[in-house]
């Protein structure tokens, strides 16, 4: 398995989720901006094509207004849920940091404090 590939074994994700990861995995790549770039290089080369400068112009914003909304909403997406597996990964380590300073802290009142601001520190993404 690549490294950027998310394992499939276990997956519970739901279908839009896979579809997300599946468009996130194409879009951020180098053959997809090449893509862009061909409709770009098309679009420019069919000006004669065109009876209207206007319509030649709305027909590419058109396009790209399109392209770049669901775009936007499925990126957004995919960042939400990597900011969130990194967040619980994040508290995750909090919460066993914690253990092991209170395990060690048991004659170190400062460390105890420490461990106690840590503990009330997880989750607190989710109460602001």
């Amino acid at each position: 398995m690549k490294t950027h590939e998310v394992p499939t074994s276990g997956d519970d994700r739901s279908p839009f989720d896979k579809f997300v990861e599946a468009s996130y995995q194409r879009v951020s790549r180098a053959p997809f901006f090449v893509l862009c770039s061909g409709i770009v290089i098309v679009w420019f080369a069919s000006v004669p094509l065109w009876p209207d400068l206007k319509s030649w112009q709305v027909a590419i914003h058109t396009v790209a207004s399109v392209i770049s909304l669901l775009l936007l909403v499925l990126l957004e997406n995919a960042s939400r849920r990597a900011e969130e597996a990194s967040q619980e990964k994040l508290n995750v380590i909090a919460e066993a940091l914690s253990e092991l300073m209170v395990s060690g802290g048991r004659n170190d009142p400062a460390l105890a404090e420490a461990a106690r601001k840590l503990r009330e520190a997880v989750g607190l993404e989710e109460r602001h």
